[in-house]
């Protein structure tokens, strides 16, 4: 099976180091191509072997698989420059959100399918959300599925809950993260603590935490309870975070579904001005 990228930065960059690492694919079968031809002689001296394309083109005639790692606002530039070389043998895979699967259906010959890769891909964990175009047969959905798992567990969730699950396992990272130094910044200035070890023990908890919940110990409910004793410390912790947090998600939610909306029109009409 040979895959094609087109696109090779955060998450395409991510996603052939991960299959490489994960022995998926050998590098000599991934082909890619990236404007910015730097990132590309990066990728290729970490894995001597991957096939470095001339242009978008080039890695759809040669590829079986074709990765469509763009960024938005860069879409219509690249099918313009390689949707004439799809044939429909092929499978077109996009990890953008905003354009429709049906829609990118309409401009290509090939089976399309939507996968929405997470940062923990890199370390071969988290989720791959999937939504497949009606023109994907069993036989490829099995083979993506077999590919995908050596980098996370697909998950195929249906249109109209993808992007709020993709604001779950992709965002998701990110609030979690910000959420974390948080917690490390105010210990430091509420009490001294150094840096470093606000750090390693907040970073700590947080894989022990990971372990627990994925070792089936405790479900989130559980874990809370289990820590907090009736009049403790936790207790009194948590009645602050009861008090100010319940809401934020709400308002987190509505504002990238609002820009998810907001996107999508953007992109409708940006390939409407091209086709």
């Amino acid at each position: 099976m040979r895959l094609g990228f087109i696109g090779t930065g955060s998450m395409g960059g991510m996603l052939i180091q991960s299959f490489i690492r994960s022995q998926a694919v050998l590098p000599e079968n991934i082909r890619a191509f990236n404007r910015t031809l730097d990132k590309l002689s990066i990728l290729q001296e970490q894995f001597p072997g991957l096939q470095i394309a001339s242009n978008n083109a080039d890695v759809v005639t040669n590829c079986d698989l074709i990765f469509l790692c763009v960024k938005p606002k860069e879409y219509r530039t690249a099918l313009a420059e390689f949707a004439s070389s799809l044939s429909r043998e092929q499978v077109l895979i996009t990890i953008t959100s905003p354009i429709l699967v049906e829609e990118l259906e309409e401009l290509v010959p090939c089976q399309v399918i939507r996968a929405v890769p997470s940062i923990t891909n890199h370390a071969l964990s988290g989720l791959v959300l999937l939504e497949y175009g009606r023109r994907a047969t069993d036989e490829t959905k099995e083979r993506l599925l077999h590919l995908l798992s050596h980098i996370g567990l697909p998950l195929e969730i249906q249109s109209p809950f993808l992007r709020i699950s993709a604001d779950i396992a992709s965002c998701g990272p990110a609030f979690l993260s910000y959420t974390m130094q948080q917690i490390i910044r105010s210990a430091e200035e509420e009490t001294g603590l150094p840096h470093e070890t606000a750090v390693h023990l907040t970073t700590q908890m947080l894989i022990g935490v990971a372990e627990l919940l994925k070792q089936g110990h405790f479900t989130l409910p559980e874990l809370q309870a289990r820590v907090c004793v009736p009049g403790g410390i936790t207790g009194e912790g948590l009645r602050i975070l009861q008090a100010s947090l319940p809401g934020v998600f709400h308002h987190v939610f509505r504002i990238t579904q609002k820009k998810f909306v907001e996107d999508q029109r953007e992109m409708k009409e940006q390939l409407e001005r091209q086709y």
